[in-house]
């Protein structure tokens, strides 16, 4: 086992298990994104989904298992920079671009931490009913009741902006560390990526938009 302990604490070893954390995360938002749609269905719908959720006895196998993959994909991050940092304290005067750097990999540190705050806003809120008046089994209430604010609903769509860009280099990024790299699929992986962070995080926006500026919650 002593080689894996070497392999996971080398540099690619460090960045190859961000890599299939953030994918395993990126998985998970594809359900996730699916149950939060059935918010249009109406109030029933997704109170009775909701409430399928909350009484699944999977459901906190789940729930440990993403916060496991969450805290993998940060704490990691967060070592490898900061072996970095201890590396080269002093950044370079000038950067070299390679080519590939693009929005999302420039801001990446920061959506990361925007992200961070968005999901610990979002858990406390929604989940655990912070300040709410609504039981978990009103939990279309509870939405409806926070998206009505306009300063909730619009730092919801600009997280959720972050972590557009965060997945616009994060998804590509991560097939790269597992190896697949070639010119002929990487442009094909690069324009999946922009997809699937432009339809997963415009698709999640559009609930509170929905919900506090087109009459949703009304």
């Amino acid at each position: 086992m002593r080689w894996l302990f070497d392999f996971l604490n080398s540099s690619i070893g460090k960045k190859v298990t961000v890599g299939l954390a953030g994918l395993c995360l990126c998985g998970f938002l594809v359900p996730h994104l699916g149950g939060n749609l059935i918010l249009f269905m109406g109030m029933d719908k997704f109170n009775a989904y909701a409430h399928f959720l909350q009484t699944n006895p999977l459901t906190p196998l789940a729930e440990l298992g993403l916060l496991g993959l969450f805290l993998l994909h940060a704490i990691v991050t967060l070592y490898a920079r900061w072996q970095n940092w201890q590396a080269r304290p002093v950044a370079y005067e000038t950067t070299v671009s390679k080519g590939g750097r693009t929005i999302g990999s420039i801001t990446m540190l920061y959506t990361a931490v925007m992200v961070g705050i968005f999901i610990v806003l979002h858990v406390a809120t929604f989940k655990y009913g912070w300040t709410s008046r609504f039981s978990d089994e009103e939990l279309f209430q509870r939405v409806m009741e926070f998206f009505v604010n306009p300063w909730v609903a619009v730092f919801y769509v600009l997280a959720l902006a972050g972590l557009g860009l965060h997945l616009s280099h994060g998804f590509w990024s991560a097939f790269q560390t597992l190896g697949v790299d070639h010119p002929k699929y990487t442009p094909l992986i690069k324009a999946v990526g922009i997809l699937f962070a432009v339809a997963v995080s415009g698709a999640f926006a559009a609930i509170p938009i929905w919900a506090c500026f087109l009459g949703g919650a009304q």
